[in-house]
């Protein structure tokens, strides 16, 4: 029986998958793969591949974040439940108050302690101007609530007319 030929030298084996050619074949060589990795950009990608991450880039509570340490978050939450436990009771005057109450607290607190934990949602600013406005415009609505609202507005009559007749 005749023999195959013999492959010349440096050849693959026969059934192999033939290996990359190098810089003269056109393609990459098997080295150039496992050399080492090309520097990574440090510039922005033109095009957004991921979530941007937030301004501050950190997390939103640190791993030391305790419950004891989230006192700020934690009362604003129990007097807001108490304001709403008063209303489903029957006293949406005093609950909208304590609620109302509760806010104006939470932006006194946000720009009076250095660190607020969960209470700290966008910029200091951003949450002040939030809290207290909200806030305020609760106890507003808890003022003049009917019957016998405490707070009397004049135009507060002609806009309800107005908007209802």
């Amino acid at each position: 029986m005749p023999s195959a030929p013999a492959a010349p030298a440096g050849a693959p084996p026969a059934g192999a998958p033939p290996a990359a050619a190098g810089p003269a074949g056109g393609t990459p060589a098997a080295g150039a793969a496992a050399g080492p990795e090309a520097a990574k950009s440090r510039r922005f990608p033109s095009i957004t591949q991921d979530t941007a991450r937030p301004e501050g880039h950190g997390r939103a509570a640190p791993g030391d974040a305790l419950a004891a340490r989230q006192w700020p978050m934690l009362s604003v939450l129990a007097a807001t439940a108490i304001g709403l436990l008063l209303t489903a009771l029957g006293h949406p005057r005093a609950g909208c108050l304590v609620i109302g109450v509760a806010l104006i607290s939470a932006s006194v607190l946000r720009r009076v302690l250095p660190s607020v934990g969960m209470l700290a949602v966008r910029s200091r600013f951003t949450d002040m101007v939030t809290y207290g406005l909200l806030g305020v415009a609760i106890t507003l609505i808890a003022l003049v609530i009917e019957p016998k609202p405490v707070l009397h507005l004049p135009f507060l009559e002609s806009a309800v007319r107005f908007t209802v007749r």
